[in-house]
Order: C-alpha cells, then structure tokens, then sequence
C-alpha cells in the first residue's frame, strides 16, 4: 500500500505486518521504535530529542537551559531548535497497512514462549519458566517504550485508524496525539474473555475515555465503534451515506486525514506545537493534593503555572512573528 504524500514538514511511521493484522509482535515493536528514533534524533549532537517529563517542576530547568546551553534548550530557543532539529519532522503520521490497524500483540508469539515452557522436561521447567517471563516481559517493555516515545515526541503523532484497533492496537491509537477514525472503525479491550487482562492497554484507553466507560470495556470485551466514543475521545469522521457501496468513506477519511496533517505541518510551527504539548499535558496533571503545588486548589495551581509558561512562549520568535503577521494581516512566516 502506498500512503498520500505528506507535506514537506511531516513524516510517516507505519506499522508493517498486514498479515498477521498488524499484530504488535517483538519484531514489529522494534521496527517502530528504530523509527522513532530516526525522526527524533537530533542530526548534530546524535541526541534523542524528547520533551521533559510532564512534571510542573520540570519549568525550572527550562527555565535554565532557556537562558544557557542545556539538553532542553532546543525546546525554548529559536535557534537551538533549528540547530538540533534540522531535517527532522514538525509532525509524525503513524499509519498501518491493510484493513486492520492493529489486533494488538502477538498471541501467537506469547503462546509459543508459554508452550516451550510447559512442555519442558521437569527438570529444566524453573528455567524455562524464567526464560518465558523473560521474553514476555521484554514485548511488554518494548512497548511501554514505544509508547512513552510517542508520548513525549516533541513532533505531534497524528494516528489514521481503520477498520479495528483491538488490546496493544487500541493503546497505541488512543496514546497518539491525535487519532483519527471513521465512525464505524471498531475498538476493543478483549483480553478479559481469554484470561489476560489488558491491563497495558488500559493505561492509555482509561487516560482518553471517561474512566465508567474504559472499565466496562475492559471488564466485558466488547467492542464500541468510533462514532458511538464520539468527538470528544477522537476525530471521527462521519461514515458517508451509501459508502459501503462506494470508495466515498475512504475518501472522506483520507480528505481528514489530509486535512489535520497539512493544518499541524503548513499553519503552525513546529517549537510552539512541541512546548505547547509538554505544557499542555504538564498543567492537566498537576495535582493539590499531591503536594506539588502551594496553592489553594488544583485550577489555581494549573492556571497560575501556565502563566509562566505563557511568558516564555511569548518570547520565542513564531511568538513574535505570529504577532505580527496577525497585526499586518498577513501569512506569518514560521521560523521553526
């Protein structure tokens, strides 16, 4: 299958494995993971590039490396971002071949490494036992990685989903920035119904959808199309009328899909998108109660803390020449 082209900003990462329906084995997980890396490492220091930890204190070593030479420079200085980055993408499109987005990880994989173990000679069973768990928790690892990769790159991860997103495929959808469906694409958390619980998975799917509605999914197995999560869990795009007889559904879609990628890579600019995502998340998570903050309440503390945040932003030159444009009434002329 060959993608749309992409603007000259934006990049693809694709999942590779149509016939196995892109299940997430430990080859697949890897593949993806050298692909983040290669879009995220800086071309000058062989650095990788990813956005601090989504913690308000985190603002103060910004705050340092904003006014000297630090590791996170790139992400407040101008220059520093055209420097480290060069070449790299403002933003990454994480697609997959074939009807199926991703069923999820490799049940075939994970059985054949239990099977090895039980069918092991008494004797050497501890061992085998403790080589099982090793490899299974070495795919589960990998893709906590990958998932953290996504989550804290500093380039938006738009996510086109088709046809059905189950267990590992459902995560890796719901922990993308900005994931995009047709209403009738299905999603589902079926590990309940063979014994193995999808408690990964869950991590992203509870953080996206209201908490009552991911544990019943977690808890029953069952599906729920795009259109019935709504607007408000991703982009759904409406399934046109007399569409399963037609190409218009993917042409609807692929026209979104276009659309949101050309509007993240051509409208804005690439070190805004990336601070504005760190701090974005950051604020969301701040929590009284925690301790984190000496204010009187979490909305307090959110809005106080994104005012700093704010200060710096205005500081930087898209700030700066965005002001401008919109004063002159003209296209701003991004500087990163």
């Amino acid at each position: 299958m060959t993608f749309p082209k992409l603007p000259a900003r934006a990049a693809y990462i694709h999942l590779n494995n149509p016939e196995k329906r892109n299940a997430l084995s430990l080859s697949v997980l890897q593949d993806l993971r050298a692909q983040l890396h290669r879009h995220l490492t800086s071309p000058r220091t062989g650095e990788l590039l990813l956005l601090p930890p989504f913690k308000p204190k985190s603002i103060l070593d910004l705050r340092v490396h904003e006014r000297n030479t630090g590791p996170t420079k790139w992400l407040t200085h101008s220059a520093a971002w055209r420097d480290d980055r060069k070449g790299l993408p403002n933003v990454l499109v994480l697609r997959s071949e074939g009807p199926v987005f991703s069923a999820g990880h490799d049940l075939h994989e994970l059985q054949d490494a239990s099977s090895s173990s039980s069918s092991s000679s008494s004797s050497s069973s501890s061992s085998s036992s403790s080589s099982s768990l090793a490899e299974a928790r070495k795919t589960f690892e990998l893709c906590a990685e990958v998932m953290s990769l996504i989550r804290r790159s500093p380039a938006p991860v738009v996510c086109p989903i088709q046809g059905l997103a189950t267990a590992a495929g459902f995560q890796l959808a719901m922990t993308a920035d900005y994931p995009i469906a047709l209403g009738s694409t299905r999603f589902q958390l079926p590990g309940m119904r063979i014994g193995l619980p999808c408690t990964s998975p869950a991590t992203a799917v509870s953080r996206r959808l209201p908490a009552a509605l991911a544990y019943r999914l977690f808890a029953t197995g069952e599906s729920i199309s795009a259109a019935e999560l709504g607007n408000g869990v991703l982009d759904v795009v409406p399934v046109p009328e007399h569409a399963e007889s037609t190409d218009t559904a993917a042409i609807a879609f692929e026209a979104r899909v276009e659309e949101v990628v050309r509007r993240l890579a051509e409208e804005t600019a690439g070190q805004p998108q990336a601070f504005g995502k760190w701090a974005y998340w950051t604020q969301l998570a701040i929590d009284h109660d925690r301790g984190e903050t000496e204010f009187s309440d979490e909305f307090d503390a959110a809005a106080r803390w994104a005012g700093v945040v704010m200060a710096m932003h205005a500081q930087t030159e898209d700030a700066k020449e965005g002001m401008s444009a919109w004063s002159a009434k003209r296209t701003p002329e991004w500087k990163t």
